[in-house]
């Protein structure tokens, strides 16, 4: 890695997916033949699937879940798991969700959404994959509002993970390359920490773009000129995605799981959903420095390669919890999975 960058990092190995799959390394973004200095904590992982996954399925008792769950975040609230979860009802319209658990396996989950679709731009598809932060004494959930023609990225907040304020689109004109002239942005994931006087915000479904606020409620963004990152290796050749919140990492450093969708090369099934990691420098949070040459979580369970959308692990909460990363994520846009890695 190049020196300027502040923080050298060596190539180390990383099991990618279940225990016994082939070893990864990733690639860092300094002059070719560099020699490694030492090793870093980034990646996050090795990451095991749990032997209880699903660990949440939909509820025919409750007409709003009673189809599929999905893309799930997290938040540590005490000595608690807070689990919000995209819900769908049998016309596919979404709402969000929220479940506790003790364990981070185990979840019993409130009988009500905790948001619904009220506003224009969320129906009638809905309230989609929420992320959530918290900063002082409030929660903030990034959301995609869908009205059948855009997915624009909002945002709500609330002081008790129950009641939430919807604030308007943070970009209603926006559009992202991939999806031709109409207004599209999403996947929006907030890091919780200032960085060079602003919080940053990390959005897209193209590319990985980045956006930036004094009060996390207003926000600014270049649009689409300058990524953070694009598509590189085949796994992830079709678009790349945010995932959960970034979390620290080694030297200050931020690391980013994202999700990459397959252009069908390289061996991987065209259209798979995968999970990378990137390591973003706090000192220009405008540009990833590092990522992972092959996805560190893919779809290898039955769940996983076959539902709503077969071959997907898509992954949005990630939270340290009993001294153990517990990442959650869909499978196959149809039920909840959560993996863990020490």
């Amino acid at each position: 890695m190049d020196s300027a960058k502040g923080f050298p990092i060596g190539r180390r190995a990383l099991l990618a997916g279940a225990a016994g799959a082939a070893a990864t390394t990733f690639a860092t973004a300094g002059p070719a033949g560099a020699a490694p200095a030492r090793e870093a904590t980034f990646p996050l992982g090795p990451f095991t699937k749990s032997k209880q996954n699903p660990i949440l399925r939909p509820d025919p008792a409750h007409a709003w879940e009673s189809a599929y769950l999905y893309n799930p975040c997290a938040i540590v609230v005490g000595n608690r798991v807070a689990l919000f979860y995209r819900a769908q009802d049998a016309a596919k319209t979404s709402s969000i969700g929220l479940a506790f658990s003790d364990d981070g396996i185990t979840f019993t989950r409130l009988p009500d959404p905790v948001l619904t679709p009220s506003e224009p731009w969320e129906l009638p598809g809905g309230c989609e994959d929420p992320r959530v932060v918290r900063v002082g004494d409030t929660y903030y959930m990034t959301y995609t509002g869908y009205d059948h023609t855009s997915a624009l990225l909002c945002l709500a907040t609330s002081k008790d993970l129950r009641n939430w304020t919807k604030h308007p689109p943070l970009f209603p004109d926006l559009r992202d390359p991939g999806h031709g002239a109409k207004p599209w942005n999403k996947s929006g994931t907030i890091a919780a920490t200032p960085m060079q006087g602003w919080y940053w915000m990390y959005f897209g479904e193209s590319n990985i773009f980045w956006a930036r606020s004094k009060d996390l409620i207003t926000w600014e963004t270049p649009g689409n000129d300058d990524p953070v990152a694009r598509p590189v290796f085949p796994w992830e050749g079709s678009l790349i995605e945010p995932g959960p919140p970034p979390v620290a990492g080694p030297g200050g450093h931020l690391v980013l799981a994202y999700n990459g969708r397959s252009d069908g090369n390289g061996g991987y099934p065209k259209g798979q959903y995968s999970g990378g990691q990137l390591l973003i420098d706090p000192a220009d949070p405008t540009k990833a420095v590092a990522r992972l040459e092959r996805p560190f979580i893919y779809p290898t369970a039955d769940d996983e390669q076959n539902g709503q959308v077969n071959h997907v692990t898509f992954s949005e909460g990630l939270v340290r919890f009993h001294d153990r990363w517990f990442l959650y994520y869909g499978m196959a846009d149809s039920v909840l999975g959560v993996a863990t890695a020490p």
